[in-house]
């Protein structure tokens, strides 16, 4: 992988992870327009470092929520604060749970997979239709929705399938605020890239890297920076109602991978 290729799937990454057309999927894609022929482990690296990146652009961006978020949660109080950083601690459990136990075989979705990205980018299109029509209202996050859209997340393992696409819509559709859904979405998987990377770095996965180290680094720099960057302008997006341009966009990049993979 060359400097460029890294710069490229970096920008795509940050683009993605923040806009609902799913980030691992257009990782997948691109990896395969630019030629790479890693194993899935070694896809999966990148796909790790980038993600790393862009968890970190949402730190920055929401960084006086997070400072808020660890205080409520550990003043042990009934108060706004407690209630929506438990809540993020149950969002998180469902996509813990199937990243911890099925590790391995998610692992195999991951290198190329064309037919299975533009399937789900159709599916994630689906979604963004249905919340782009749903009636906006003020109503916050609780216990059981916060479940339900941590199920969500988990579901969006699977690349081609938006994890921010996703869960917003899936808060929308269970009549949550739309700004108050997009902040969500973007703070439960804080804590879930950073602890899928300490896991990595356990599992001694970045103790043989394929490839130059200053790829990876060109990689996340630019990953860091689009994502600070396409994270401000979603939320303008979500509070607009604009979900469906993104919805006729993944159709017709599914469509797209679908053909070209059976081609």
């Amino acid at each position: 992988m060359s400097i460029l290729e890294a710069i490229i799937l970096g920008i795509i990454q940050g683009l993605t992870e923040f806009l609902p057309v799913s980030s691992s999927g257009h990782l997948e894609l691109a990896k395969v327009i630019l030629g790479d022929n890693s194993v899935p482990e070694e896809s999966m690296l990148m796909t790790v470092v980038l993600h790393g990146a862009t968890a970190l652009s949402t730190i920055v961006v929401f960084r006086k929520d997070i400072i808020n978020l660890i205080k409520g949660l550990f003043k042990f109080k009934n108060n706004d604060e407690f209630k929506f950083s438990l809540n993020i601690v149950l969002s998180m459990i469902p996509a813990g749970l199937v990243g911890i136990l099925f590790n391995d075989e998610i692992e195999q979705f991951f290198g190329g997979k064309v037919l299975l990205v533009g399937s789900m980018l159709i599916v994630t299109a689906i979604l963004l239709i249905f919340a782009d029509r749903a009636k906006n209202t003020d109503k916050k996050v609780g216990i059981w929705q916060a479940i339900l859209i941590g199920i969500s997340q988990a579901i969006a393992i699977l690349p081609g399938i938006s994890r921010s696409g996703a869960t917003i819509s899936t808060s929308v559709l269970l009549g949550i605020d739309r700004e108050k859904a997009a902040r969500f979405s973007f703070l439960m998987v804080v804590p879930l890239i950073l602890g899928k990377m300490a896991k990595d770095v356990l599992d001694g996965a970045f103790e043989t890297i394929d490839g130059s180290i200053l790829n990876y680094g060109v990689g996340f720099i630019a990953a860091f920076v689009t994502g600070i960057l396409a994270c401000t302008w979603m939320i303008k997006l979500v509070k607009k109602s604009k979900l469906k341009y993104f919805a006729y966009y993944c159709l017709v990049v599914g469509v797209v991978a679908i053909v070209y993979s059976l081609v």
